[in-house]
């Protein structure tokens, strides 16, 4: 159960935070019945996460025995059988659609969604350029709409335009970690990293950023946005954004980390406070 519960990649379900974004900008943070039922849906979009990332491990199995950190998940360093942990990533994928298809329809079926373009991309699409930076990026989407189902809302076009953004934002940079880590035997760690260069990568990350930058602060000055919460001061937390993908290209360009987002965020300490302030300061504009 030890090894099963690593396998599961709790760190991970950080990501999973985006369900809740919904929920925030439609003003209903603090509708008790709404606030628990995305609450629920966090909990099993986080087992059906953790169902593919144990599908994931034992697909990579052979090259995470070659990654200088991989070696060290339960299944890589033999301290898991592959048997076992395909039981536990069906289980785990079982309990959650049971679950989703109970709380909600909708939410069953973006949920289902969510899993199959996963089983998808561990199977296949992670090896096509472009596509595997893309099916990354979606699965964000999917969290997102995912918490506006539960919370009975109608998703906004720019949150869905600036989840896109910051998504592919990511996924490009996870991948220049990866191809700068494995210069010399790309094909060993990830095949498709052969199809990359620094410098696309490098030309990728840059339109994420001006991308990213552009909707969140278009989404924040929009008509939309100022009749939908009655200020114009969200604009304001628009520092708080520019200076977080700085961070984290500074993470990536100097301090050579930036793979996983998730480790970056909750180990580099100005980044991780630059979140807090920026979800303070959302939080208080829009219901203050």
């Amino acid at each position: 159960m030890k090894y099963i519960l690593l396998s599961m990649r709790p760190k991970q379900w950080v990501k999973n935070l985006f369900i809740f974004a919904g929920l925030i900008f439609s003003h209903n943070l603090f509708d008790v019945y709404l606030l628990t039922r995305v609450t629920l849906g966090f909990s099993l979009f986080c087992l059906a996460a953790s169902s593919i990332y144990i599908f994931n491990d034992i697909k990579d199995l052979e090259r995470d025995k070659e990654h200088p950190d991989k070696f060290k998940r339960p299944l890589a360093a033999g301290y898991l059988k592959v048997n076992k942990a395909y039981g536990a990533s069906v289980v785990l994928g079982t309990v959650a659609l049971l679950g989703a298809m109970l709380l909600d329809l909708s939410f069953f079926l973006i949920l289902a969604g969510y899993v199959l373009m996963n089983l998808a991309y561990t199977i296949k699409i992670k090896e096509i350029v472009i596509l595997d930076v893309m099916c990354i990026a979606f699965g964000f989407v999917f969290r997102v709409l995912a918490g506006t189902a539960l919370a009975g809302v109608k998703p906004s076009d720019w949150l869905i335009i600036c989840t896109i953004t910051i998504s592919i934002f990511l996924a490009s940079s996870k991948r220049r970690h990866e191809f700068a880590l494995f210069a010399v035997k790309v094909n060993k760690h990830r095949k498709v990293l052969a199809d990359y260069s620094i410098n696309f990568l490098d030309q990728m990350i840059s339109v994420a950023t001006a991308c990213t930058l552009m909707s969140y602060a278009l989404y924040t000055v929009s008509d939309e946005t100022i009749a939908r919460f009655g200020t114009k001061n969200l604009v304001f937390t628009l520092p708080f954004v520019i200076y977080g993908i700085y961070r984290y290209l500074y993470l990536i360009h100097r301090k050579k980390i930036g793979g996983n987002p998730t480790s970056a965020l909750l180990e580099d300490f100005p980044l991780f406070l630059n979140g807090l302030l920026w979800l303070g300061a959302v939080i208080f504009i829009i219901y203050w």
